[in-house]
């Protein structure tokens, strides 16, 4: 995807709907300067570009019993990265799963109830994931920061 352009007030739209997805258009619109339809027009552009892409809630895992996150480091081999990605989108417990650089092939995310059900995550269904050679898993003990916010990266 290209580099986008984008105005002062492009900026503060992408900035404030960044740090509250449910903020009304009359409310940002206020904030930023414009009326309410300049202001949804200005936002359903920035979707269409792709600059948007998604709106979602975050939900509190540990409020739902996923008390278990853990980072998984995979090797995979080359031959079969295809059929392990397809996998990965498959499984409801991999949270994420980034391409890497360096020893491992792929860093996963993933959450569990608790101490058995990771073991049989790891044992029983991550490792049988299509062309796994080997992997490594580091239990998160606490989240220090979660703040995936892109717009302060660019001032």
């Amino acid at each position: 995807m290209d580099k986008v352009a984008l105005s002062k007030q492009d900026k503060a739209i992408l900035t404030l709907i960044e740090q509250d997805g449910r903020m009304s258009f009359s409310a940002l619109a206020e904030r930023v300067g414009l009326s309410k339809t300049p202001c949804w027009n200005r936002v359903k552009a920035l979707e269409n570009s792709g600059l948007i892409h998604a709106y979602k809630a975050q939900l509190n895992a540990s409020a739902l019993g996923l008390e278990i996150r853990a980072f998984v480091h995979v090797v995979v081999n080359f031959e079969q990265s295809e059929a392990f990605e397809q996998a990965v989108l498959a499984h409801s417990h991999i949270l994420r799963c980034e391409a890497v650089t360096g020893d491992f092939d792929y860093l996963l995310e993933i959450a569990a109830q608790n101490m058995p059900r990771l073991d049989v995550l790891l044992r029983k269904e991550l490792s049988k994931l299509p062309g796994i050679a080997r992997f490594s898993t580091s239990i998160s003990t606490r989240e220090v920061k979660n703040e995936p916010h892109f717009m302060p990266l660019l001032e």
